[in-house]
């Protein structure tokens, strides 16, 4: 009962923040499903103890990967999905606090939840590029294949 309420939750905010930064209307339901899913699953990571890191990484890598499906079936650019996804992975609260702690002097608090933040961006940075890497190198493949089709029906 628990995930299907952090679902919802998590739809229900990247729906909102997609309305906020004008995502058109037909990519809001399936930008609301990508960043479900992909809570979801850093939920269900973190609850097995692969630390924030891993947690991020796969939860974003599978974002990913969904915003480049529906971006084809839509027909619409990919950052349209991957943006209102993220909302729910951001480190907004570490940031703050990390802001906060600095300005009342509390320098070791403030580190600590600075390295929150940094491994947090860090993570959902590299698993963006290696989903964009894993499309590009699945299309290059998939376009040698046809190429291989073509030759063969021709002679």
């Amino acid at each position: 009962m628990t995930i299907i309420i952090h679902f919802l939750l998590s739809c229900l905010g990247t729906i909102a923040f997609g309305v906020v930064s004008n995502v058109p209307r037909q990519a809001l339901f399936c930008s609301g499903l990508t960043g479900g899913v992909g809570w979801v699953c850093y939920y269900l990571l973190m609850n097995h103890e692969f630390g924030l890191a891993t947690s991020n990484f796969f939860a974003t890598f599978l974002m990913g990967c969904i915003s480049i499906y529906f971006s084809r079936k839509l027909k619409i650019p990919v950052i349209i999905f991957n943006i209102p996804s993220l909302v729910p992975l951001v480190p907004g609260g570490p940031a703050y606090k990390a802001a906060r702690d600095f300005v009342v002097g509390n320098n070791y608090g403030a580190f600590e939840n600075l390295m929150v933040v940094l491994v947090t961006a860090g993570s959902i940075a590299g698993a963006f590029i290696m989903t964009s890497l894993v499309e590009q190198i699945y299309h290059k493949r998939r376009l040698k294949r046809l190429n291989k089709k073509e030759t063969r029906h021709i002679r």
